[in-house]
């Protein structure tokens, strides 16, 4: 469409039937990758206890050209907004790690371990550890995340109805009833 719409002539009627074309088609995009991150946020919130996140500068990293397509195509940004959205409705805890070091550091022993990003295995020679490089990051970022949480709970207070805000600081959840899905009522 995009070809079409370039092929056209300036200011004819054919160029507005195709540039109107062209957006019907990103809008459509854009609405099926909203709805496939929306749907897939609500599936990770609801079948887990915790979500640990790294807090990825993705404004930074669509700068590089050679990932920008890739990562906005992914909805990276907008995930994480529907993960947070849906942790604060459903009383689950998503907590942001910083990204430093996480592939770098070792889960196991905690020595940092350089390598470079064509390098997809850690093997910690302090302490004879292999995994994937993304495991070991997921288990970094898990400890990360548990480590804040901990500290959180201790500084989080319980309000009159017994409910502790591990969500974001300052805000509490909704109790387990308000949670609950409720009935509409019948039309009178």
């Amino acid at each position: 469409m995009q070809r079409r719409l370039s092929r056209t002539q300036k200011g004819g009627q054919n160029r507005n039937k195709a540039r109107n074309k062209l957006g019907r088609a990103h809008l459509k995009v854009s609405r099926r990758r909203n709805d496939w991150v929306c749907k897939l946020a609500q599936h990770v919130i609801q079948s887990n206890d915790l979500v640990a996140v790294e807090n990825l500068r993705i404004r930074n990293m669509v700068k590089n050209h050679h990932l920008a397509k890739s990562i906005s195509d992914a909805g990276w940004y907008k995930f994480r907004e529907w993960l947070e959205y849906f942790g604060r409705l459903y009383g689950v805890p998503v907590i942001a790690v910083e990204p430093a070091y996480t592939s770098q550091n070792c889960s196991n022993c905690g020595e940092k371990v350089v390598k470079t990003l064509s390098t997809r295995t850690h093997k910690c020679p302090h302490c004879g550890y292999v995994a994937g490089r993304d495991q070991n990051a997921a288990e970094n970022i898990l400890k990360a995340a548990l480590k804040q949480l901990a500290n959180t709970v201790g500084q989080t207070e319980i309000n009159a109805s017994g409910e502790n805000g591990l969500c974001f600081v300052g805000e509490t959840q909704p109790s387990k009833s308000a949670r609950t899905k409720r009935k509409r009522k019948p039309k009178s």
